[in-house]
């Protein structure tokens, strides 16, 4: 009797781990799984030990198994409870003990929060974790720059307050200006390849010491290339310190945030790149004050001390002693001391305070 095999067709027989292995290998390789953002309702809450929080999200038709581990529950906005209607980001893979598919979250946001918001804080969190943000990083300024580069539109009134601003106070700086779109489709790719750009550029061996990235206000979308983390990374990545100036003041980004400096306009960002030329010119007026006046104090100094060195040399000059009715007598050119030094008959020369006489020894008297 002839029996039919199943296995005499069958080129592979799996086992259950290899089965699970190939699956969770087609989780991995969807795009689209690796990035999903899921929207539900929260069931079956429960947190063990380790702070690791484990739930599911259903709707109408389906529901699907949690996990948010406890090192992306500190970042995530809101933490997972019975009943909560959210949305979920993270990646789709196999449980390969239990054979079920789970979404293991790494922020989770309440209902309602719109999808380029949540995006934008995911970003966020991944940039400030990787220290893109940090304080300690940031450059100063150069306080006389000699060559400033500008990133924006050439059109509208952002370029024309920038250029009026820094010809107004600090016409010495030469500007670099490279145009590009601010908004749009393709902006954030022009706007950073222009910062690689500019933090490249040389002529005669130096290039530019400081950068402002500016446009005008807006809504979110229209500050959309801002946000872009291909700008950021730009940003973050420049040779030169960076100053952005996008938007308004109430307006805030990404780039705002990664930047060495923040100024709350393009304007105010002119004013804090150029140093005003007439407030240096009074500087170097109060220097020239300072130095005229401590080189009089010096001059005055050195001109009494003279003058007690003079006093103190007439005070021992022997004319000084003339002065006072002294005299001083000489033979053959000999100072005497001692009337014994000399016979009667010896010639004389007597100097004077004032003039000197010429006399004989008449008579000699040792002991007076």
């Amino acid at each position: 009797m002839l029996r039919f095999s199943p296995f005499q067709h069958s080129t592979h027989v799996y086992s259950v781990g290899e089965l699970a292995l190939h699956i969770g290998g087609v989780l991995d390789a969807d795009a689209v799984l690796k990035d999903v953002w899921l929207r539900g309702e929260v069931v079956n809450v429960s947190r063990s030990p380790a702070g690791h929080h484990y739930f599911a999200l259903k709707d109408q038709d389906a529901q699907l198994r949690c996990v948010l581990f406890r090192g992306s529950a500190f970042n995530s906005p809101i933490m997972p409870a019975n009943g909560l209607a959210l949305v979920a980001h993270g990646v789709v893979r196999l449980y390969e003990r239990q054979g079920s598919c789970e979404l293991v979250a790494d922020l989770l946001f309440p209902e309602g929060v719109g999808v380029a918001q949540m995006q934008g804080e995911r970003l966020y969190r991944q940039l400030e974790s990787e220290g893109l943000f940090e304080p300690s990083r940031k450059r100063p300024l150069p306080r006389l720059p000699r060559r400033i580069g500008i990133v924006s539109s050439e059109r509208g009134a952002v370029i024309h307050d920038l250029l009026s601003v820094l010809e107004r106070r600090f016409p010495l700086a030469e500007v670099i200006f490279l145009p590009t779109p601010v908004q749009g489709p393709g902006a954030a790719a022009a706007i950073a390849h222009a910062v690689g750009r500019l933090g490249r550029w040389r002529r005669d061996g130096g290039g530019i010491d400081v950068m402002v990235i500016a446009r005008g206000g807006g809504s979110d979308e229209d500050l959309a290339a801002f946000n872009d983390e291909r700008l950021v990374r730009a940003i973050f990545a420049s040779a030169v310190p960076v100053v952005s100036a996008v938007g308004h003041e109430t307006n805030l980004t990404l780039s705002d945030l990664v930047a060495d400096l923040r100024a709350p306009t393009p304007s105010a960002a002119a004013e804090l790149l150029a140093p005003d030329v007439a407030a240096l010119r009074n500087d170097v007026r109060a220097l020239q004050r300072r130095a005229e006046h401590a080189l009089k104090q010096q001059f005055n100094q050195r001109r009494r001390a003279l003058q007690d060195i003079q006093r103190r040399l007439r005070a021992l000059s022997p004319a000084a002693t003339l002065s006072r009715g002294y005299a001083i007598v000489e033979s053959d050119g000999r100072v005497l001391h001692d009337a014994r030094s000399v016979e009667p008959g010896a010639s004389l020369r007597i100097q004077l305070h004032r003039g000197r006489l010429a006399g004989t020894v008449d008579s000699i008297d040792a002991e007076s």
